[in-house]
């Protein structure tokens, strides 16, 4: 080949990648949406993908910059991202025009990681037909009859502390916490005395940190999932299972399969999925395999110990900064317990507002999530702002920047529990607090995981006093190497034993 034809070819390559990463780079500006200028290749995320800047610091550098602006237009690489920060635009969004809105954008992966058919990632039809029949099983009545059960591993909490409490030294709540809500996703949903609390090589307890902190096996899927999703589905016929999925597979299947010989009935989370099983008939829209079984339970499993568990360390290192706050708090506590003896019941639960506050502010200030997905399932029109997206568009709600908004919340990273009283809330637009979201694709679990966090704490704060050590660390750092919004290097806090006469 002659040397001209040579730099030809290599001239044609080179356009047409140039083509190919700038092709879409006028998408919003095309719709009249501000945004900051994209870099072919990188889109708006060169310094998030080179590690020099976080998500969670890039979104609110975004949100703050653009601050007057109801929608803004980024790219991920080449793919147009709208970020939506109008409350009224999120509440057509989650509600008003839920219908366009059902999917998350997220993907399920039948045979390289058959754990992700869970009711967070499936598209909105196989949602819509999940959803309807596992709700019954989050109601308040169920969670009324799964009081004891709670209250148990809560007491079991307690006395563990205890012979924490007694070594006099700093002891990291964040653990300690996820042994607690691990406790009671197994008792309350699977049946189970998983035993964390006691056992220091507990299995689940195990699983569980892998979950949200990849071992480094399970790296290169990662990254095959990350280059090429058509890639990652092929592989998926050659890959063998995590150690992850076999472990919840053969969990969920020894369960059904243990109940069904010895005729075991508990009315949880399990003999619902296994009624599910019985009945395909019912299920029009979705194939109930075995691994969109235990798909179901990893998902409620993971969901349920994680983000409670920060939640609850969270609450107790402000607890700690804030003794006013704590003080004020187990004052409650004692008062609820004077009034009904030490037999605390659900309805004693539901009277306590000041614990319903200091609870809405922790997750304010620490939602589960930095952002929550969207994808439209059809062409859109904004109201208002009539800007125009069609079917298929990638939709980003920042629910961190949005608690955070000193607009919104004044002084947002002060712990303040007034935010929620009856004056405040109503002065509030109710999009700016979302933590688990809203309209029909809220979590679904949301209820049970404040009523394990309110037992856990009503009777951990009533027995100890929590206090910052010199191991704690200030301010709050976040880890960014999980997609969930939790503590860098844990919470380290020292607990002391309430002496009561």
């Amino acid at each position: 080949m002659e040397p001209f034809q040579i730099l030809c070819s290599i001239a044609a390559v080179i356009l047409a990648f140039y083509y190919f990463f700038t092709s879409t780079l006028d998408f919003w500006k095309s719709r009249g949406v501000c945004g900051p200028r994209p870099i072919p290749g990188f889109g708006n995320l060169k310094d998030v993908l080179l590690g020099k800047l976080t998500m969670s610091g890039y979104l609110m550098k975004l949100y703050n910059d653009y601050k007057h602006e109801p929608l803004i237009g980024i790219f991920a690489m080449r793919t147009p991202v709208l970020i939506v920060k109008d409350p009224d635009l999120i509440k057509d969004i989650f509600i008003k025009d839920f219908s366009t809105f059902a999917d998350r954008g997220t993907t399920t992966h039948e045979k390289a990681e058959p754990l992700s058919q869970h009711l967070f990632n499936l598209d909105p039809k196989r949602w819509r037909a999940l959803r309807l029949r596992l709700s019954p099983i989050f109601t308040s009545r169920k969670l009324k009859g799964m009081f004891s059960l709670i209250s148990e591993c809560a007491d079991h909490l307690v006395e563990y502390t205890e012979k924490l409490a007694s070594r006099n030294e700093p002891i990291e709540c964040l653990e300690l916490m996820a042994q607690y809500t691990t406790d009671v996703i197994g008792s309350c949903a699977f049946g189970i005395d998983m035993n964390t609390l006691s056992n220091k090589d507990s299995e689940f307890r195990r699983i569980g940190r892998d979950i949200f902190h990849q071992p480094l096996s399970d790296l290169l899927r990662s990254i095959i999932k990350t280059v090429s999703l058509r890639l990652y589905d092929i592989l998926g016929y050659i890959l063998p299972n995590t150690e992850i999925t076999n472990f919840f597979m053969n969990l969920v299947m020894d369960s059904i399969n243990n109940r069904e010989k010895n005729n075991i009935i508990r009315h949880d989370f399990i003999d619902m999925l296994r009624e599910l099983k019985k009945h395909p008939d019912k299920m029009e829209d979705i194939n109930f395999t075995d691994s969109v079984i235990a798909s179901q339970v990893f998902m409620f499993f993971a969901a349920g110990f994680e983000t409670s568990s920060t939640a609850m360390s969270s609450m107790l290192y402000e607890m700690a900064l804030n003794q006013k706050i704590q003080d004020r708090l187990r004052e409650e506590i004692d008062e609820e317990y004077t009034r009904n003896g030490s037999n605390l019941t659900h309805e004693n639960i539901k009277k306590m507002n000041y614990l319903e506050k200091v609870i809405k502010e922790t997750l304010r200030k620490y939602p589960p999530l930095m952002f929550f997905t969207r994808k439209t399932t059809s062409s859109y029109t904004f109201n208002g702002v009539k800007v125009s997206i069609p079917q298929g568009q990638k939709i980003w709600i920042p629910i961190f920047a949005l608690q955070h908004d000193p607009h919104i919340y004044p002084e947002p990273d002060v712990f303040d529990p007034e935010r929620f009283n009856e004056e405040a809330v109503r002065s509030r637009h109710p999009m700016f607090y979302l933590p688990f979201g809203d309209g029909p694709r809220n979590c679904i679990g949301s209820r049970f995981a404040t009523y394990q966090i309110k037992l856990g704490l009503i009777k951990i704060l009533r027995n100890y006093k929590f206090e910052p050590c010199e191991k704690t660390e200030i301010p709050y750092a976040i880890n960014e190497k999980t997609f969930i919004i939790s503590p860098k290097n844990g919470i380290y806090l020292r607990i002391i034993k309430i002496n009561r006469a």
